[in-house]
């Protein structure tokens, strides 16, 4: 076995067991930092996959930004148990039948994976997910809607800020 295929199968079950751990601690600050965990997961995937502007995208917004917001408004949220409230039976039921219905959807999934598993994906060299390609592709066949979306991007902003300012 190669050290990418021991690599990726740690990075898998660290991915799984921090998944679980979020969904299993009884503290919501825990299952904040076990969902760090498995971004910082996601993340060695993207770099195994030669994707490092994604891996890079993913720790600096997601566990970076997103997370920490999360975990500091959590904090000051300051939840216990008393205040939580009691969910009935109807709800547990519907979220056993959606986690059932995810299931199978994902069994699924890994049926059409391993069918396609001697099929070639479209690869057109080693270089794919990295920052160079990503760029040429932005300002040569995408300005135009790349220019858009910053100007649209700068309207939000300006509108925020009128919203924003007291008189």
């Amino acid at each position: 076995m190669s050290t990418t295929e021991i690599l990726f199968f740690f990075l898998s079950a660290l991915a799984i067991f921090s998944a679980i751990m979020v969904l299993v601690s009884k503290n919501p600050v825990h299952s904040v930092l076990w969902l760090i965990v498995v971004f910082f997961a996601i993340s060695g995937h993207y770099i195994l996959l030669n994707a490092q502007f994604l891996a890079i995208v993913n720790l600096i917004v997601y566990a970076g930004a997103i997370m920490v917001l999360f975990l500091f408004v959590i904090m000051l949220m300051n939840l216990n148990a008393e205040t939580e409230p009691q969910k009935h039976i109807w709800m547990k039921l519907a979220g056993a039948i959606s986690g059932g219905c995810f299931l199978l959807m994902l069994v699924s999934l890994v049926r059409q994976a391993t069918e396609m598993n001697g099929r070639n994906a479209l690869m057109l060299n080693g270089n794919i997910g990295l920052i160079k390609n990503l760029g040429k592709a932005l300002f040569s066949d995408f300005v135009v809607p790349f220019e858009i979306t910053s100007v649209l991007f700068l309207s939000a902003m300006v509108g925020a800020v009128v919203i924003g300012k007291k008189e």
